[in-house]
């Protein structure tokens, strides 16, 4: 029986893991549809590429970080089966890094959403090395390694520890407040803004391109939220319908709010799916619902505000989403997550505020102190003639649609 458990909790984790790593090319498609046709295979190279680039830093450093285990021993010892290993048995603590992995490759995935259209591609690559490597699993190792002491101090503080059950401040907060940085760094698209104060409207590419992304990130979704419990034990139906309900709530609520665009439709469905990720496992339905509600509404205030108010040139509007609806998130947990409002219980209000601040401000001083020093170093905008022509044809040479630039004779 405790083989077929063990095997059972390999197989589950592992489907998490493929169902995550699905969920990066609705990163890619959600980009690829909404930045301009001379930027559409940029954006498709920086995801694979980063999500490479996550894989070796989390695997040779970040893992250490955030958990205190490295993978330098043999393949029986990994595999768990040499006596005494300390590794679980059937490869489980392998397709659990493989999970984690594709969590932790989500940030430079949001990041590039934010940069996109005259972020330089290797200096990206090389801030997707430190960020996954040290500034990620650092803050992951807090609230989920049980590393650091931050976990004790909160419930000893607070009465409970800081509840991120999937994901809404060590993803995706993180994710978000590290691109407010990089986008600040890197300054607006050429022509965003004129000196006369007006805002130059820069529409999507492609809506279906962009729904097809948002499609694919939903589905994806319910690998993230509800293979977290990372066994099959503690698998449970609540985080589903949870996610469901929240997600419903974002789209409805973004629709409305944002009179009936596409974009902000789309995306309201992962606003709410960002901000019930800390409590999903804990909230009644009715509290997912308004939770997601209130992230679809946040999204398109908080889109809307950054883009023409603050002047913030983020193209994909990943601070908002991931940062801002993350953040709400995390507090929502500690409101909705009561047992006097329905929830499960065991957590705090006074626990998730501060939980969620020291997340918002690691990732927020990360993000500018990596893109700052790389805009003092190396540099890491494009130049002008280069961002003119477009990301495709200036680094990778080819576009998105090479037919089209071959003389018809």
């Amino acid at each position: 029986m405790d083989a077929f458990k063990t095997g059972a909790d390999v197989f589950f984790v592992l489907i998490g893991a493929i169902l995550v790593l699905a969920m990066h090319a609705g990163f890619a498609f959600l980009e690829v549809g909404t930045v301009r046709k001379k930027n559409q295979v940029n954006a498709l190279v920086k995801i694979i590429v980063d999500f490479a680039t996550s894989t070796m830093a989390y695997f040779f450093v970040g893992y250490a970080v955030a958990y205190g285990i490295d993978f330098f021993a043999d393949a029986k010892v990994l595999n768990g089966s040499a006596k005494g290993s300390s590794f679980a048995s059937n490869g489980y603590d392998l397709v659990k890094f493989f999970f984690l992995v594709t969590f932790a490759a989500a940030i430079p995935a949001i990041i590039s959403g934010g940069i996109a259209e005259r972020a330089r591609f290797w200096p990206q690559v090389a801030a997707t090395a430190i960020v996954v490597g040290l500034i990620y699993p650092f803050f992951e190792g807090m609230v989920w390694g049980g590393r650091f002491g931050l976990q004790d101090w909160i419930e000893a503080t607070f009465g409970a520890p800081f509840h991120d059950f999937a994901g809404s401040i060590v993803v995706h907060a993180m994710g978000g407040w590290l691109a407010l940085g990089a986008v600040v760094m890197l300054g607006a698209r050429k022509g965003r803004y004129r000196k006369d104060g007006t805002v130059i409207g820069i529409p999507p590419s492609n809506i279906p391109f962009l729904a097809l992304g948002s499609w694919i990130l939903s589905v994806g979704w319910f690998g993230f939220n509800v293979m977290s419990a990372q066994s099959v034990e503690g698998v449970t139906g609540l985080v589903a319908i949870n996610s469901l309900m929240a997600m419903g709530g974002g789209i409805l609520m973004a629709l409305f709010v944002g009179r009936n665009d596409p974009g902000f439709v789309h995306n309201g469905a992962l606003a709410g799916l960002v901000a019930v990720c800390a409590g999903s496992d804990i909230m009644h339905p009715l509290g997912a619902l308004v939770t997601g509600g209130l992230a679809g509404a946040l999204f398109v205030w908080a889109f809307t505000t950054c883009q023409n108010k603050w002047r913030i040139d983020d193209v994909l509007g990943v601070w908002p989403l991931h940062g801002l609806c993350g953040a709400l998130g995390g507090v929502a947990a500690g409101v909705f997550g009561l047992e006097a409002l329905g929830g499960m219980g065991g957590v705090t209000l006074g626990a998730q505020i501060f939980g969620t601040v020291s997340g918002v401000a690691i990732g927020l001083i990360g993000g500018f102190v990596v893109y700052g020093a790389m805009r003092q170093t190396i540099g890491i905008r494009m130049s002008e003639e280069d961002e003119f022509q477009g990301a495709d044809l200036s680094i990778h040479k080819i576009s998105a649609y090479p037919e089209d630039d071959i003389p018809v004779r």
